[in-house]
C-alpha cells in the first residue's frame, strides 16, 4: 500500500532540509523529494557562514539569532564541524569606522566590539590590512563546510528523523493529497515547495508575481595561507552591502567614498568574505551579477578584484587559486517569502543569499503556521 505523509518537500537544500526538520520535530511523517541525485545547488556552492552580525535590522536579524542557534544545536548532533566561530570586519576608513560605532549603539550591536589595530593585531597576527584602522568583532557567527554539512544533514534526517528523501525526481504538480512527479504519484497531506532558483517549473504565475531574477557569484577556494583565522574575514566593502550597517546614516558617507575609490568592485557587487576550512584552505568570494538567467562565465577580471580586496583587506599577497566556481540564487526585493498558492501548501523562498543564515527559523514559522503548532524548542 502507498505510503501517505503528512508533508512533501520538494527541494533538498538547506531551505527544504530545514523545513522537513521542523515538521519531523512535530512528529509529522515526511517525504523530501529532490530532482537531482544530491543537492547541487546555492546550499553547497556557499561559504557556509552563518551571518548575524549585518543582516536586516528586524525580521531577518532575528531568524539569523535563531537560526544560528538551531544549526548550533543540529550541527553536533549531525556530526557538522563547526570549522571556526565569529566575524572579523575591517575598517580602512574614518567613514567605515562611523557606520561600525553606530551599528555598535544599536540593538545588533550587543556582544560585539570594535577592536583596533594593535588589538586586531593581537587577534590574528597574520592581518596587516593597508590603512588599517582596526575591525569589528562579532561574536555571534559559526562556518560550516557547506559541501559536506548538507550530506550530513540529509544522513541525520533520514536516521534520526524518519525523514524519507525520493531523488532523482522531478516534480510536475503539487495539488495535495496528490503530488505528481517524473516517478508516480506522491501522497501528502500538505506541500512545502523550496525551489531554489528554479523559477518555472512549479508555480511559476506566483514567482514572477513577486519579480524574481537570479544572482550568479563567483567563487573561489585558495591554497592554505599558512595561518589560521580566528573568524570569518569581511572589509567594509560588506558595510554598505548589509543591510544592518547599510540602512544606518553614517553609510551614505561611505558609499561615496567607496564609489570614488572602489568603482570597479561596486559595479560588480563584489564584497568580501573569507572562511577557512579544516584543511586550512580558504573559501573566497564573491560578487553579485543579476538576470533571468545569467550566463555561467566567471570573468578572470572579476576574480582579480576579488583578490585584490583580500590583499587589502589582510595586507597579504593572496594565495594560489586551487578552485572556481560559480554560485546561484533567487534574488528579489525583500529577504524571503513564503506564500500559499494552492490549499495547503507553501511556497518558500529565500531571495536574499542569506538562506544558510535565515532557513531554520523561517521553517519553523512555516510549519508552524501550516499545522497550527509552534514549535519553539520542540524536539531539540
Amino acid at each position: 500500500m502507498e505510503q501517505t505523509y503528512d508533508l512533501a518537500v520538494v527541494g533538498s537544500g538547506i531551505v527544504g532540509l530545514a523545513h522537513a526538520w521542523a515538521a519531523a520535530r512535530l512528529g509529522k511523517r515526511v517525504v523530501v523529494i529532490e530532482r537531482d541525485s544530491q543537492a547541487n545547488g546555492a546550499s553547497i556552492r556557499n561559504f557556509g557562514f552563518v551571518t548575524v552580525t549585518g543582516q536586516q535590522r528586524g525580521d531577518v536579524w532575528r531568524r539569523a539569532r535563531r537560526s544560528r542557534d538551531l544549526w548550533s544545536a543540529a550541527a553536533p548532533a549531525a556530526g557538522v564541524a563547526i570549522e571556526h566561530r565569529g566575524l572579523l570586519l575591517t575598517i580602512r576608513s574614518r567613514e567605515a569606522a562611523e557606520i561600525v560605532d553606530a551599528f555598535l549603539a544599536t540593538e545588533m550591536g550587543e556582544g560585539c566590539e570594535r577592536l583596533n589595530a594593535t588589538e586586531l593585531g593581537r587577534r590574528c597576527p597574520a592581518l596587516r590590512p593597508a590603512d588599517g584602522l582596526g575591525a569589528l568583532h562579532s561574536p555571534h557567527e559559526i562556518r560550516v563546510e557547506s559541501r559536506l554539512a548538507i550530506p550530513a544533514l540529509r544522513r541525520w534526517l533520514e536516521g534520526r528523523w524518519g525523514v524519507e528523501f525520493r531523488t532523482s525526481t522531478a516534480v510536475l504538480e503539487v495539488s495535495p493529497p496528490s503530488i505528481r512527479t517524473s516517478r508516480g504519484t506522491v501522497a501528502a497531506a500538505a506541500a512545502v515547495v523550496c525551489p531554489g532558483d528554479d523559477l518555472v517549473t512549479l508555480f511559476p504565475d506566483a514567482i514572477a508575481a513577486r519579480a524574481v531574477t537570479r544572482c550568479r557569484l563567483s567563487m573561489l577556494r585558495l591554497a592554505d595561507p599558512g595561518f589560521r583565522l580566528p573568524a570569518a574575514l569581511m572589509s567594509d566593502l560588506g558595510l554598505i552591502r548589509y543591510l544592518g550597517y547599510a540602512e544606518l546614516p553614517p553609510a551614505a558617507a561611505l558609499r561615496r567614498h567607496l564609489e570614488a575609490r572602489h568603482a570597479e568592485a561596486l559595479a560588480n557587487g563584489v564584497h568580501l568574505i573569507v572562511t577557512q576550512s579544516a584543511d586550512g584552505t580558504l573559501v573566497v568570494g564573491d560578487s553579485h551579477h543579476y538576470g533571468d538567467t545569467p550566463d555561467p562565465f566567471a570573468p578572470r577580471a572579476v576574480e582579480d578584484i576579488i583578490l585584490g580586496e583580500y590583499a587589502a583587506a589582510t595586507g597579504l599577497a593572496p594565495p594560489a587559486v586551487i578552485e572556481r566556481w560559480t554560485g546561484v540564487y533567487s534574488s528579489a526585493a525583500g529577504a524571503m517569502f513564503a506564500d500559499t498558492p494552492a490549499p495547503a501548501v507553501r511556497l518558500v523562498m529565500v531571495t536574499s543569499g542569506t538562506g544558510a543564515s535565515t532557513a531554520f527559523a523561517i521553517a519553523e514559522e512555516v510549519i508552524g503556521e501550516l499545522f497550527d503548532t509552534p514549535l519553539g524548542d520542540t524536539g531539540l
